[in-house]
This record gives C-alpha cells, sequence and structure tokens, in this order.
C-alpha cells in the first residue's frame, strides 16, 4: 500500500494528514503551530506518521506542502496553495459542496469550487483581522473565557447588542466596556457573531454562493457563528463529516495522491 501526506501549516495550527492509495484517511493531526514553522510542520508530521504505523517521512510516496508556512514543510516534494488545496479538500468530503468561507488563524477567504475540486474564483482578506481566529480568541479572552464556551455562548441570546468597531482591537476594548457596564454576555456574544457574519457576506458573494456554503478552518466549529452566517447570509451552513480544520491538510495530502499515483510514485 502506498501512502500520501499533505501538511499544512497555518499561523494558528498546523494539520497533518496521511491518505492511502485509494483515497482513504489512515491518519491526522492538529497542533498549536510554534514560532518556527518547520518545527510546527515536523512535529505534526512526526506524529501522524506514528499514528499511520510508518516511521518516516521516506515512507510517504509523495508529500505536499501548504497553508501560512507551506515553504518550510520538510521533507515536501511540492507546495500548494491554502486556497486550492481547501477546495480540494471540501471537494473530496463533498462534491456537492460548490462555495465556502476559510476563516484561518489570520484572514479569511471565499473560494468557489469547480466541478473537479479546483478554484473557480476566489476573494481574501488579509489587511484585517476582524473576524479571523486571533479575532475570536481575542474575544474569548475580553470574556474570560474558553473558544468552545464562546463559540456557544450566544445561542442564548434573546436579543443582539451591535459591537461596531470593526478594528479587533477596538473592538476587543468595546466589549471590554460593554461587559463593565453590565449588558447580557450573550447578547454582547451575539452582536460579535453578527458583525463577523457580515464581514463575511461580501466573501460569499464572491465565492459565488446561491443556496448554501460551508465553514471551514477552526472557527467553522464556532455554533453561534454559523448560526450567524445562516441569518445575514440566508444561506444554509452544510456541516462537512470530516474536521473542517483539517480541509487544507486533507487536499494536499489528495493532490499529493493524485500526484504521486500519476508520477508513478
Amino acid at each position: 500500500m502506498k501512502y500520501f501526506g499533505g501538511c499544512d501549516v497555518g499561523s494558528t495550527y498546523t494539520k497533518c494528514v496521511i491518505l492511502d492509495e485509494t483515497g482513504k484517511m489512515v491518519a491526522d493531526t492538529t497542533i498549536r503551530s510554534k514560532i518556527n514553522s518547520e518545527v510546527s510542520a515536523t512535529m505534526a508530521l512526526e506524529e501522524t506518521l506514528t499514528k499511520a504505523g510508518l516511521k518516516e517521512a521516506k515512507e510517504l510516496s509523495y508529500l505536499i506542502g501548504t497553508g501560512y508556512g507551506r515553504n518550510k514543510v520538510p521533507f515536501a516534494d511540492e507546495n500548494i496553495s491554502e486556497i486550492s488545496c481547501h477546495a480540494m479538500g471540501v471537494h473530496v468530503t463533498d462534491p456537492r459542496v460548490k462555495a465556502i468561507i476559510d476563516i484561518g488563524g489570520q484572514d479569511v477567504k471565499g473560494i468557489s469550487i469547480d466541478t473537479d475540486g479546483t478554484v473557480k474564483n476566489f476573494a481574501m482578506n488579509d489587511k484585517c483581522a476582524a473576524g479571523t481566529g486571533r479575532f475570536y480568541e481575542a474575544m474569548a479572552n475580553a470574556f474570560e473565557m474558553t473558544l468552545p464556551e464562546f463559540s456557544s455562548l450566544s445561542l442564548s441570546a434573546k436579543n443582539t447588542i451591535p459591537i461596531t468597531a470593526q478594528c479587533t482591537v477596538f473592538a476587543e476594548s468595546e466589549v471590554i466596556t460593554l461587559v463593565g457596564e453590565g449588558k447580557p454576555m450573550d447578547e454582547i456574544a451575539a452582536g460579535i457573531q453578527m458583525a463577523v457574519a457580515k464581514r463575511c457576506f461580501v466573501m460569499s458573494k464572491k465565492a459565488g454562493a446561491t443556496d448554501s456554503i460551508t465553514l471551514t478552518g477552526g472557527c467553522a466549529k464556532n455554533a453561534g457563528l454559523k448560526k450567524a452566517i445562516e441569518h445575514v447570509l440566508k444561506l444554509k451552513v452544510i456541516d462537512l463529516k470530516t474536521d473542517p480544520q483539517l480541509m487544507g491538510a486533507l487536499g494536499a495530502a489528495e493532490y499529493a495522491r493524485q500526484k504521486g499515483l500519476a508520477k508513478g510514485a
């Protein structure tokens, strides 16, 4: 049996996936990224190899790096952009999905998928951290909560307190002020989720979303954000059967499988 790997070195988390020659996922790993991208990639790859019952990277027929630190993935045969890899990862998970909002640690992307899993069109907001994983970490810290606790807080809100600041720093200050004034925390959280959903509106349009969309990246696990996006965008958010945080690594592994088999690797 031949094995193929994909390593997605993100700014916040590093993910690795190993597929067999049939396309079945045999192992995956998600770790917090270190300052050094090469160290992150090495740690994630070694852990995934162990889970797959392999001893070293040389046992992989082909390996592709992707993400923020894709040029630093050891043993990679080549690297491919995370935009292409997220599209392919979603395509092999659910071919019906044609539009993605990928919320990463530092940027937000809208991606349209073609019938073969390649990118049809995309738009990216990488000029501001508002609405990204870093933003949500700051919000959770302001509430003195974990990310999972914060992601579900807004679900109990009966009203929404609007958050007017667009900048992460100013939004955090605004939230701290509202909390200090004794405003209901679930309603403040609902305002945060609604603000992020509105920022995703343009991305969804550029991704060509018409009736449904899926979310990828760690923020895809945010239940409050999913509800807010469905409300603002008037679209159904499709839940993927595979961990949405793994889509970049999965897509990279699938590209590695396709390229490796084509080259007889």
